[in-house]
């Protein structure tokens, strides 16, 4: 998270690269957060629940607090930035046989 680097307090954002073919190495939700995912490069997939949707460069993500979202990059691999606020301890890891 680049919070720290920019001084937030409320605020984060994370970069993301996956190699072609791979998924996220974890699937994870929050309890209070909402978070919102920009494609940079690449294409591939996300699954928010149990609903599995194409991305590709600038398409915009919005994932619901309760909402689990693991990302898998097609081909030519998938880079991605995520946005959201901070509240400690508010993420926790899903289990999900499709990130497996």
């Amino acid at each position: 998270m680049a919070r720290s680097a920019l001084a937030a307090d409320d605020t984060g954002v994370t970069h993301f690269r996956l190699r072609p073919g791979k998924r996220s190495p974890f699937s994870h939700r929050h309890t209070r957060a909402e978070e919102v995912y920009v494609i940079l490069s690449g294409s591939g997939k996300v699954k928010l629940g149990e609903e599995i949707a194409a991305v590709r460069p600038l398409d915009a993500i919005r994932a619901a607090p309760e909402v689990a979202r693991p990302f898998e990059a097609g081909g030519d691999g998938l880079e991605f930035l995520a946005f959201g606020p901070h509240h400690r301890g508010d993420g926790e890891p899903v289990d999900d046989r499709w990130i497996e």
